[in-house]
């Protein structure tokens, strides 16, 4: 379908404009006049457009969940900048589906409000106290959990909870708001809503359950015990590749006859799976692609050891070497070896199969969806917040392979690539602009194992106690001192050769 036409004069997206969209865009069949919230969806980016949002539409398209429209929402001050886009184009998106085979453009139009951002989070506490608000969901990145990463529990000490705690009506963080709208909807006699995770983390609905109930001790200890016994934290495993949007994608947006402030590029490849835990009822997403289960596990242990944890080993050598895209980086006879041997050999072993699919096919169709051309996805965009994907997504796999006394070469690498990025040059000399919450800490770091490789391994609150595996810790030296001395392209020829 590459042969969609140019069109001379793009239609600005609205409810007014969809009728005059080109032929060849799929357009909401449904009534968006008609539809009612069921869904406060926050930190609403490109990939919950693209995922979340896609397949309640899907199930839009069939003629029913028209009472769980979505209404967004965000805490942060510069999520204000992407509610301005969306509410001047009715909060409609353009879907637009890269993939070698062809191009496919849609308008999706679950979304029907975006709340005003407001420091004390009192629109957002207002909209989830509204007992047609059945699920509360959320993609707030990885490290937005508040999660201490050498224990992998809840940081308490942290300012934000600590100001949630003592001002439990005015919230900084999301979770502090959902709280405060758990206690009024308490209060008021309603039941709680679904608190639902969509973010790449292992245990996702745990982990959400752990920190509102966390806080909500803090808070108030019986209000705590009401959200543990009455409220639902289902896991999920999320995944489709979705890059950040700019300048050429509001462009492509446009030859496809589309004005829109905020389209989403993504993959033709899509997966939701979904514990079937919803304490107030959901959409029936199964009927629209999504696989509900009670064993979310083993499938979100493939994807975010093979997936996940494979970006990381990308990310970093492509920084490194100036390659600007992951599909680049799979173009890169050295970086896609490296990655193929350590998922082969290093990742893998620890991956259990799921229904449909083995680790070593889905190693094979992850090499093909990263290696789409199509797919802008920057090594940066993959490296961001490295403190909490490596800890996340790698370091646990390296746990296990130490544990089953097994080689480590690769995963030591890939360490060592990590602090030498951190180093914050490229080895063409190019500056790298900070990319994580640490980055200070980080740099710092990575300079002082320059000379001495266990001052990057002695940040416990990453690595725990693996500066005294001497298996890990002696490998990441050699590699960390060898990427210094001979550089990213003969390390990577290093391992390769072994």
């Amino acid at each position: 379908m590459d042969d969609l036409a140019q069109t001379p004069a793009p239609v600005t997206l609205s409810d007014a404009n969809l009728h005059r969209l080109p032929k060849t865009v799929t357009r909401p069949t449904y009534d968006r006049a008609g539809l009612r919230p069921g869904i406060v969806h926050i930190g609403l980016g490109n990939f919950h457009r693209a995922h979340q949002a896609w397949y309640l539409h899907r199930l839009m398209q069939t003629g029913v969940a028209q009472d769980w429209a979505i209404i967004g929402a965000g805490v942060r001050a510069y999520d204000a900048t992407m509610r301005d886009k969306l509410l001047a184009q009715d909060c409609l998106t353009t879907l637009i589906e890269l993939d070698p085979a062809g191009t496919a453009v849609e308008v999706i139009g679950p979304m029907i409000d975006y709340l005003p951002i407001d420091e004390t989070n009192g629109p957002l506490i207002a909209a989830m106290t509204d007992p047609r608000i059945r699920i509360v969901s959320l993609t707030v990145t990885e490290g937005g959990y508040f999660i201490d990463p050498a224990t992998g529990g809840f940081d308490a000490a942290h300012p934000d909870i600590q100001h949630d705690a003592m001002h439990p009506d005015a919230p900084r963080t999301a979770f502090g708001a959902m709280i405060a709208a758990l206690a009024a909807r308490r209060i008021a006699g309603h039941g709680p809503f679904t608190l639902q995770s969509c973010d790449n983390l292992q245990g996702n609905g745990a982990i959400l359950r752990q920190t509102v109930v966390s806080l909500a001790q803090m808070i108030d200890p019986d209000l705590a015990k009401w959200i543990e016994r009455h409220a639902s934290f289902p896991n999920s495993m999320v995944d489709c590749i979705v890059p950040a949007t700019g300048e050429q994608e509001i462009a492509r947006a446009l030859s496809l006859g589309i004005d829109d402030a905020a389209p989403v590029t993504h993959e033709n490849f899509r997966q939701w799976v979904i514990e079937d835990d919803f304490c107030a009822g959901r959409p029936n997403w199964d009927q629209v692609g999504a696989t509900l289960t009670n064993d979310v596990h083993a499938y979100e242990a493939m994807k975010i050891r093979m997936l996940n944890a494979g970006h990381q080993v990308l990310a970093n050598a492509g920084e490194l070497l100036s390659v600007p895209t992951i599909a680049a980086c799979m173009s890169d006879d050295d970086i896609a070896a490296f990655f193929a041997k350590v998922e082969a050999d290093e990742i893998a072993p620890y991956v259990d199969a799921v229904p449909g699919i083995t680790p070593v096919a889905y190693l094979d169709l992850i090499t093909r969806r990263f290696s789409n051309p199509r797919i802008h996805d920057t090594t940066r965009r993959v490296a961001f917040d490295g403190s909490s994907r490596h800890t996340g997504f790698v370091l646990p796999i390296l746990r296990d392979a130490l544990a089953a006394s097994a080689p480590v070469l690769g995963l030591a690498l890939v360490e060592a690539l990590w602090a030498r990025m951190c180093a914050g040059t490229r080895e063409d000399g190019s500056q790298i602009e900070p990319n994580d919450p640490h980055w200070g800490d980080l740099v710092a770091a990575a300079h002082a194992a320059k000379a001495d490789p266990a001052a990057w391994l002695a940040q416990s609150q990453f690595y725990g106690t693996l500066v005294d595996e001497p298996v890990f810790a002696d490998a990441f030296a050699d590699w960390l001192n060898h990427l210094w001395t001979h550089g990213t392209r003969a390390t990577l020829d290093a391992y390769l050769n072994r």
